[in-house]
């Protein structure tokens, strides 16, 4: 139910009535609770979201969150606990387990099949068509995943084949990334791993059949199973600093380390990054910032850093174990959504004795008091149009299909090409040009067919255009051009009231453009010496505002448009700064 994305419809604060209602609720729908798990899960002066949100399918769910986590969600007016509540009350639902490798298919949005399920000796939890339950992986009581189940435990004994759990919620979903995103604690069984478990068909499994299977830690069971790095321990370190460090230890000081495999050269990237990129007067640093700018820039030539192809997949995975095992960086989430770099232990013995290669650049320039890490190049943009399917018909004999990307000349030049082709010069005025067919489905409106017989040049390349598809193309120096369609945005800034009718100025999409802003609202804090915030954009996972105190549109235009050099058409909202550039 949330492998996408969900839509939040509110979020509010639960009231005293609606909290004593749900303490009932939950009281009724899982009996085993005590009073004091009660006063726990619902504590009477501790703040409790209500959030009410729609699936990607629709349907209607209210959440409940207590300290960030989404604990309950209700659906169709019947409770379920979360993964978040289940791993500090692991025995509140009956328990189906699975091999770890299943894990994973649960993830991507499969319910379990009965093939699936491990049965211990004692045999299956007793449960009724529709009774809610948890999955968890054999060796790890943790529960990885709540739903429903399929049918009655004596119908799966009977059947043998089919789904046994209609899955609603696993780990690592989007209901899960609503919360802390924290790992499934290992909650081992040592009865369970005892004893010789069972398949739903009666094949029996032992440890000797499946021996990778025991000793896989649930925090990271589907990584770990991909790459076959399977080791009986609660914290795995895939990555060795030490042995890295003897690699560049050892190297020919002439020549740089050769990546022995992505996670030997993520790890290089982050180190140089940190050693020769990363100043302390930009921390926080937004993550994205610290991949995208730094650590992109620290990968040695030849070679590409692919953050997917590592046994991490994602860059806050990386950094959560760079810092819970070795302590290089603290990382915060500033912001909901939006995780920063806030600290780095510069006195770090494996920082400190990590050799940069040589012919990396050392020393960043910094300009204008820190205002930019490297040098900053504007890009160039280039309007763009794209083929449309109704205009189509008009680039066939280009060779060009729907969805090709032109330049505006090119679209001229095609266009006259047709023209002359089909000889529909207007032999009177060759100011104008014939409408035959073609032209007349793929430019006139229905009401201009009996009325429009001949179209003037201009006017038949401005209707073409105008049937197209805008697109813009960025090309920063040295990158490849980017291609994406619509009309490119323009830099927002604009002036917000806040609480006692203080000022705030407000800039927008600076990523568009390349620019990070977070060293933007660095070298405006440093031009105006006053408090600057960076915000998530509602709508937008990759986009964040900057929020600097005062009106200060003046000086933002002015860091933009002559440090940047960013041309003025692409900002919009300079017309309201104030006159001299005071502060207000």
């Amino acid at each position: 139910m949330f492998v996408r994305p969900f839509r939040v419809k509110s979020n509010t604060g639960i009231k005293g009535s609606d909290r004593r209602k749900l303490k009932a609720d939950i009281a009724a729908a899982f009996p085993s609770l005590g009073a004091e798990d009660l006063s726990e899960l619902v504590p009477n002066k501790e703040e409790i979201n209500v959030v009410k949100i729609y699936a990607h399918k629709g349907e209607a769910v209210t959440v409940y969150v207590l300290h960030k986590n989404p604990l309950f969600f209700e659906l169709e007016k019947r409770l379920y606990p979360t993964v978040y509540a289940l791993w500090r009350y692991p025995a509140l639902l009956p328990v189906f387990r699975t091999w770890p490798p299943v894990i994973q298919k649960l993830i991507g949005g499969a319910d379990l099949m009965l093939p699936g399920v491990v049965m211990p000796s004692g045999g299956l939890p007793d449960v009724q068509q529709g009774d809610s339950c948890a999955i968890t992986v054999v060796g790890n009581r943790a529960p990885v995943a709540v739903g429903s189940a399929a049918m009655s435990s004596s119908e799966m004994h009977n059947c043998g084949k089919g789904r046994g759990v209609s899955v609603l919620h696993t780990y690592m979903d989007n209901l899960w990334s609503f919360g802390d995103k924290s790992g499934p604690p290992a909650l081992p069984d040592l009865k369970q791993e005892e004893e010789e478990v069972q398949s739903s068909f009666g094949e029996t499994r032992t440890d000797q059949a499946c021996p990778d299977i025991e000793e896989l830690s649930l925090n990271v069971t589907i990584k770990q199973h991909r790459v076959h790095n399977l080791r009986k321990t609660k914290s795995i370190d895939p990555v060795n600093i030490t042995l890295v460090m003897k690699l560049y230890s050892e190297r020919d000081p002439s020549s740089t380390l050769r990546a022995e495999n992505m996670d030997v050269l993520l790890l290089q990237c982050f180190l140089h990054a940190l050693k020769s990129k990363v100043k302390k007067s930009e921390l926080p640093l937004l993550t994205s910032t610290f991949l995208r700018i730094h650590m992109f820039s620290c990968c040695p030539s030849g070679k590409k850093l692919d953050m997917k192809k590592s046994i991490f997949e994602q860059l806050s995975k990386f950094l959560q174990a760079m810092q819970e095992q070795h302590n290089l960086v603290r990382v915060k989430e500033l912001t909901k959504g939006v995780e920063s770099i806030v600290e780095v232990d510069w006195k770090n013995e494996e920082l400190r004795s990590f050799r940069v290669p040589v012919g990396a650049d050392l020393e960043p320039s910094v300009t204008d008091g820190g205002e930019a890490e490297s040098p900053y190049c504007p890009p160039e943009i280039t309007t763009l149009y794209s083929v449309s399917a109704r205009t189509e018909p008009l680039f066939l004999d280009a060779n060009k299909r729907k969805g090709a990307v032109l330049q505006p000349s090119e679209v001229r030049n095609i266009i006259t090409e047709y023209v002359k082709k089909n000889e529909l010069v207007d032999v009177n005025n060759k100011n104008y040009v014939t409408i035959n067919p073609t032209l007349c489905d793929c430019l006139l409106e229905k009401s201009e067919f009996q009325e429009v017989d001949s179209l003037k040049w201009d006017d038949l390349f401005s209707r073409t255009l105008g049937r197209m598809q805008e697109c813009y193309q960025l090309v920063f120096p040295g990158h490849t051009p980017v291609v994406k369609k619509g009309h490119i945005e323009q830099i927002d800034i604009s002036v917000a009231s806040r609480g006692s009718n203080k000022k705030v100025t407000l800039i927008k999409n600076l990523e568009v453009y390349g620019l990070d802003p977070a060293v933007v609202a660095t070298a405006l804090q440093h031009r105006v010496q006053a408090s600057t915030l960076l915000q998530p954009l509602p709508g937008s996972k990759d986009k964040v505002s900057v929020q600097i105190q005062g009106n200060q549109i003046h000086q933002a235009g002015n860091l933009l448009l002559d440090h940047y050099k960013i041309p003025r058409k692409y900002i919009q909202g300079l017309e309201k700064a104030n006159k001299g550039g005071k502060k207000k």
